[in-house]
């Protein structure tokens, strides 16, 4: 099958071996000349066959232009596929423009990261069965060997919807390892932290890639001596709590998650200094000043 694909980075440029690998002709464009296939949006269109589907992998704040762009170059019977990371109430109102032109629009939610290449992509889609129908050979080849890692989520958003509540997810897993991992090296009877981490791959009910991720990075280094606590996140993780205020969901742990990413970005929290100063005040408690 054809694809087009726009933005051929870490995640576009792996995707688009992959596809080759199975045997599908992509055609890719990007701004970097070096790893375009087109010189432009309408050379990318003019090398695809009718109908046309290009699938559009670029950062989240470029992804209406592009997508608005493409549509002045594609033309009734195509599909315009979003596999960047989204917010889920953009997909409903593009879906609606691109309709008006006779251009289809499917959300896909990508997990898998720089390994995608490797050892396939988590998707989650959202569509028209019809195109999701015609789109299969595509995902398929992107997709694990195997049962899981593909879902047909719902309707137009339902793809991105999905990719946000699994990004949540994984804000929560991974601060219960780091916090883990920090008891561990509190502890004054672990003298071999790594080890245990090691242990925990094979065997246990807290086996994970993330597990797997994080015994990597131990091996590397073993005190992650070399890196900062600060953490950005990416907006899905707010927008999975937006969502839980919206539908009154106790999101406990992903909730308390997201917020130790904003405390690892503070020197020295506000917050906390109120605190010692209220101790200070009604109990009379030390307090360590500057």
């Amino acid at each position: 099958m054809q694809l087009g694909l726009v933005g051929l980075g870490r995640m576009g440029g792996n995707m688009r071996e992959r596809l080759r690998a199975a045997g599908h002709e992509v055609v890719g464009f990007d701004h970097n000349p070096q790893l375009s296939d087109a010189a432009s949006l309408v050379e990318l269109a003019q090398k695809l066959e009718s109908p046309r589907a290009v699938w559009v992998m670029v950062p989240a704040g470029v992804t209406d232009a592009t997508i608005d762009e493409l549509a002045g170059v594609l033309g009734d019977g195509d599909i315009i596929i979003d596999g960047g990371n989204s917010r889920f109430s953009d997909d409903a109102p593009r879906a609606e423009r691109l309709n008006e032109r006779g251009i289809g629009y499917v959300d896909v939610g990508v997990s898998g990261g720089v390994w995608g290449r490797q050892n396939g992509y988590g998707l989650m889609v959202g569509g028209a069965q019809e195109h999701v129908d015609r789109l299969m050979p595509i995902f398929q080849a992107l997709k694990p060997e195997g049962e899981f890692g593909f879902v047909h989520a719902g309707p137009v958003g339902a793809g991105h919807y999905s990719k946000m509540v699994h990004n949540g997810i994984e804000y929560g897993l991974m601060h219960a390892y780091a916090e883990g991992y920090e008891l561990l090296t509190a502890s004054e009877l672990v003298t071999n932290v790594p080890g245990v981490f090691k242990s925990w791959r094979e065997g246990t009910v807290v086996r994970s890639w993330l597990l797997d991720l994080l015994d990597r990075a131990l091996d590397e280094d073993p005190e992650l001596a070399d890196l900062s606590g600060y953490t950005e996140d990416t907006g899905e993780g707010r927008w999975t709590v937006d969502e839980a205020v919206r539908l009154a969901v106790p999101l406990n742990v992903i909730t308390a998650s997201l917020f130790a990413r904003f405390a690892s970005r503070q020197d020295d929290s506000p917050a906390m200094k109120a605190v010692a100063a209220l101790r200070q005040q009604f109990g009379g408690h030390a307090v360590h000043k500057r």
